[in-house]
């Protein structure tokens, strides 16, 4: 039977549910956490939760080592609509994929545009339930999924032991606020825009557990926080002589 498998490595998957995961690890008595970069935190993640729709591109960095030893970096580009309360477009071209995504608040589909084949299988209806069965079930993971939850703050916040405000830097031309969290096995970084829209424009999440501290680093750009992209782009509607197969889980 024909099968789509959706490409990744482990490392990749590991460190994008890193920053909203709990790891096993003893607990770290709670240290230098700076309510200013909590701050910061909490008003990007209230200002994403409180938009209907947004857009935005990513350029995205997995640091990962060849079975020679050898340190590389590689390289996936995204273009990705989200529509609340359920529905999301992602598109995804670089080393380790070239797949575009849809996802509806009823099914998933995965398109392969160079060999013109999809996958589609019923899906659950909230984004929580959804990124949890991708990574558990499919071993995919959305970059930004961590923007999505209502309660990011919480869920990022959840047993840091050090946040700093960094200080000021420019991404992209943009003037942002540079905040660092640690908390048990993984740090990640967070570059705010400053001022009245408070946009995440890079995001860092390091594991600190796996010999080698490796990395996976987003790069946000070209938002757009009135989309108005109506519900049809969501949905996947076969090219011609497209071939329907199979997901094939990890």
């Amino acid at each position: 039977m024909n099968t789509l498998k959706l490409s990744r490595t482990v490392t990749l998957f590991t460190l994008l549910m890193l920053a909203l995961s709990v790891i096993c690890i003893p607990a770290v008595r709670a240290q230098d956490v700076d309510p200013a970069a909590k701050e910061i935190l909490k008003r990007m993640t209230d200002y994403l939760a409180g938009l209907k729709q947004f857009s935005v591109q990513t350029q995205n960095t997995l640091e990962d080592t060849l079975d020679s030893g050898h340190r590389i970096d590689l390289e996936v580009s995204a273009s990705v609509i989200i529509s609340r309360p359920n529905k999301l477009r992602s598109e995804r071209k670089g080393d380790l994929v070239d797949q575009i995504f849809y996802y509806d608040g009823k099914s998933l589909t995965l398109y392969n545009p160079s060999y013109n084949v999809y996958a589609t299988e019923a899906a659950p209806g909230t984004y929580r339930e959804l990124f949890i069965y991708l990574f558990e079930t499919l071993g995919f993971a959305v970059p930004i999924s961590d923007l999505v939850y209502p309660d990011a703050f919480e869920l990022l916040m959840q047993d840091v032991n050090y946040a700093a405000v960094v200080g000021k830097s420019y991404i992209n031309g943009v003037k942002c606020d540079h905040l660092v969290f640690s908390r048990p096995g993984v740090d990640f970084q967070v570059w705010v825009t400053e001022g009245g829209r408070p946009l995440p424009r890079k995001y860092v999440v390091t594991d600190t557990v796996t010999p080698g501290s490796m990395s996976f680093v987003t790069v946000m750009h070209n938002w757009d926080v009135e989309p108005g992209v109506e519900d049809v782009r969501f949905t996947f509607v076969p090219p011609k002589e497209a071939m329907e197969i199979d997901f094939l889980p990890f």
